[in-house]
């Protein structure tokens, strides 16, 4: 059954409250009294914008038309129109423009025609229309237009130029590429100048009946006010524009969304010249889907001059096209700034004119710029998500999803698909012009964007992952504590689609926090734990970040082995004798390092029970070393030793012996014997002893004994002469009194040998 068409009829200059919540007609922004209860601020007042309408001059054939360079009044965006609004121009139409800045010329810059006229429907002076281009301060102009190759009809009739001045301070455009595929980086903030209020210019006619079908009538209350949108500049605001007309009926109902309300720029704030629109707007009974488009035709403006380009847009929507209003519902710029479109409250169903054949159940939402070839920025995507999760879930609609939408009239769109009006065609709750109009808006670039859009709009928070663990050390995968620990993350879903954050110890939550806070502490029980996020998206889903292994430790390391010395072989001299430092430490979950403190600095790893070292001679020194676990707990313990040199004179002598004196002898001197049985005898207190001696290749052999029992046969054979050398070793778990004795072995050939002494240690 077709649904009646509802009407807001224009009334005098009055204002009533209904249900508790004021309404008016030309309803703007959230319905609802400004939200710090005072009056607009000044600076909101409109801004009159200027349209200049000049006759292009067609050629005989009928296949060119064309405006020859001239000076103009100055105007920053532009678009040709034609009386027919169901003609189409199947070749080209460009247009050139002189800077008011520079007086330079820009080269031919194409007006896109991929539009319908009809897009606002039922209207008496509707007119067909190319997309209006934004082109910065110009005064002087040049247009042409083509027919296409091989279209009999010609070009339509009554082709104008019409250029718009949106009122107040704007600026020149970037140096655009022919190709116009470079963005610009939005790195400013929308920040129009202040501009004086004017007089507001003479009114347009009333709307006729439109085509598609409208909403039944309800009688419903109006809904609380949306929440108030965060500040961004220009302000957005709620604040209605100030009432010239009487009291209208009783808004439809404002639904709470399941999302937060983005902020958006009200038509107040962007100075909108409200005498532009003076009819009611139509309301829906809801908001089905979402269709996304571009605007404006260029990637080179400054997004201070936002706001400007959505009073022309306005302007040229209304005075050039004939439409009732802006077109769009929501206009989003390259830095993110969402600006309310059409009247009739940014929380109501209103219904726009921006898809042909499906206005009904739907809202438009544009981009400002051209995205053919450029992929919009992530602010702008950002932010056409986030409006259109909010409308959608107004009416608890899902923006991943898909919905039956019904043709109002019939069409086709860019995949060739056909529309027949009255029946119902299936599309994604966040769609593309072109998926229900043979166009190629919102260009290619922005479509193949759009899978993204709907995974923000719709959820989960993406590409969660912890990112640290303060308080704690990582091994590999795991992070080790004493207790206390703050876990930082990172989600790839912006923070303004994020509702909260939890901190999950074992699965349970031990921390909550808002979605832009990355953070969190714990303080953890001794044990192992697994360690998480959870995100929660505005759509109320939720994600799992990787699991963490967190170990809470506080019991300290021990020293299995404690720390000891031994002698070990090497070279001798007064001031160095080789020696090991031998230990073993463990811990319950890790072990870390252990680290020598003293009388050395160095750092092992936990594997490591020993080290090579020299001390010097006669003198105590103590080995101090500290044992770290990973959770930082530590352990210490030391060992002192005493390394003390017994020259050879000091031994008790058996056999032939011969002193022999060199400086790289101990002491400057030395014992040699070839007599096969001649022996030298030490005795001493302590734990580790050592025999120094001098190496070379006739050096022969001898026989060692420890306390009376042979130990060992040693060779001091050597290919390089080598003095001091402590060749053999002996060490004991404690220090005792010993002797040691060597013996000339005598051996064939080379049966010389010559001893340098005995170390001990104590």
């Amino acid at each position: 059954m077709r649904a009646q068409r509802r009407m807001w009829t224009t009334a005098a200059v009055t204002t009533a409250a209904v249900a508790g919540v004021l309404v008016f007609q030309g309803v703007t922004g959230t319905s609802g009294p400004d939200r710090d209860g005072r009056a607009a601020d000044a600076k909101s007042a409109p801004v009159k914008p200027d349209v200049h309408r000049t006759a292009l001059k067609t050629s005989p054939d009928g296949d060119s038309a064309s405006l020859t360079r001239r000076d103009t009044e100055p105007f920053s965006l532009l678009g040709v129109t034609w009386t027919d609004p169901t003609a189409r121009v199947t070749g080209s139409v460009e247009a050139r423009t002189r800077s008011a800045a520079t007086g330079d010329w820009t080269g031919w810059l194409p007006l896109d025609t991929e539009i319908d006229g009809r897009t606002e429907t039922g209207r008496s002076g509707v007119r067909g229309t190319t997309e209006p281009r934004w082109v910065g301060p110009s005064d002087g102009v040049e247009v042409r237009v083509l027919a296409g190759d091989g279209v009999r009809a010609g070009l339509p009739e009554g082709l104008r130029l019409d250029t718009v001045d949106p009122g107040g301070r704007t600026t020149p455009l970037a140096a655009e590429p022919a190709a116009f595929s470079v963005e610009e980086t939005p790195s400013e903030e929308p920040t129009p100048g202040e501009e004086p209020p004017v007089t507001p210019p003479s009114e347009e006619p009333v709307e006729e009946p439109t085509d598609e079908p409208s909403p039944t009538p309800t009688t419903e209350a109006p809904a609380p006010p949306s929440p108030t949108p965060s500040t961004e500049p220009p302000t957005p605001s709620a604040s209605p524009t100030t009432p010239t007309t009487a009291p209208s009926p009783t808004l439809p109902p404002a639904p709470p969304s399941t999302v937060p309300q983005p902020p958006i720029v009200s038509r107040a704030d962007w100075k909108a010249d409200e005498s532009l629109s003076t009819e009611s707007p139509d309301y829906l009974d809801q908001v089905k889907a979402v269709f996304v488009h571009h605007t404006a035709q260029t990637n080179a403006y400054s997004c201070a001059d936002s706001a400007a380009i959505v009073r022309g847009l306005h302007t040229y929507h209304v005075k050039s096209n004939g439409w009732k209003d802006l077109g769009y519902n929501f206009i989003v710029d390259k830095c993110g700034t969402v600006f309310e479109g059409r009247k009739g409250g940014v929380d109501r169903p209103v219904m726009g004119a921006h898809t042909y054949g499906f206005n009904r159940d739907t809202a438009g939402i544009a981009v400002i710029g051209m995205y053919t070839d450029t992929k919009a920025a992530t602010a702008a995507t950002t932010s056409v998500a986030r409006v259109a999760a909010w409308k959608l879930g107004q009416y608890k609609a899902d923006p991943a999803g898909s919905v039956q939408l019904t043709a109002g009239a019939n069409g086709g769109n860019m995949d060739h698909k056909k529309f027949v009006a009255g029946s119902q065609y299936a599309f994604p709750r966040i769609s593309g012009h072109r998926d229900g109009f043979a166009t190629e808006c919102p260009g290619l670039s922005l479509y193949r964007q759009l899978p993204a859009v709907r995974s923000l709009a719709a959820g989960p928070v993406t590409g969660l992952t912890i990112t640290s663990v303060t308080g704690a050390n990582a091994s590999g995968s795991t992070y080790y504590t004493r207790s206390k620990i703050t876990v930082g993350w990172k989600a790839t879903t912006p923070s303004s689609f994020v509702k909260s954050y939890e901190l999950l110890v074992g699965g349970k939550p031990v921390a909550t926090v808002k979605g832009n806070v990355t953070s969190a502490p714990a303080t953890l029980a001794a044990g192992k734990h697994s360690v998480q996020v959870r995100a929660t998206h505005q759509s109320g889903k939720t994600s799992l970040s990787p699991v963490a292994t967190v170990v809470a430790d506080t019991a300290p390391p021990v020293f299995s082995t404690k720390p000891a010395l031994t002698l070990r072989t090497g070279t001798v001299n007064s001031t160095a004798v080789p020696l090991t430092l031998k230990w073993k430490a463990t811990d319950a979950a890790s072990l870390k390092e252990v680290r020598l403190t003293a009388p050395v600095a160095k750092t092992y790893g936990p594997t490591a029970v020993s080290a090579s070292h020299t001390a010097k001679p006669a003198k105590a020194t103590a080995w101090k070393m500290t044992a770290y676990d990973r959770a930082g707990n530590t352990a210490a313990a030391s060992v002192t030793g005493t390394p003390v040199i017994l020259q050879e004179s000091a031994a008790k002598k058996s056999g032939k012996w011969t002193t022999k004196s060199s400086g790289s002898y101990l002491g400057g001197k030395s014992y040699s014997s070839s007599t096969k049985g001649a022996s030298l005898t030490w005795t001493f207190t302590g734990r580790s002893a050592s025999w120094v001696v001098s190496r070379a290749a006739t050096s022969g052999q001898a026989y060692v004994y420890v306390d009376g029992k042979k130990a060992a046969t040693v060779d001091l054979k050597s290919s390089a002469t080598k003095y001091r050398q402590a060749i053999w070793t002996k060490s004991w778990s404690s220090s005792a009194k010993h002797t040691v004795r060597i013996v000339v072995v005598g051996t064939k050939g080379r049966p010389a040998l010559t001893t340098d002494g005995l170390v001990y240690l104590k």
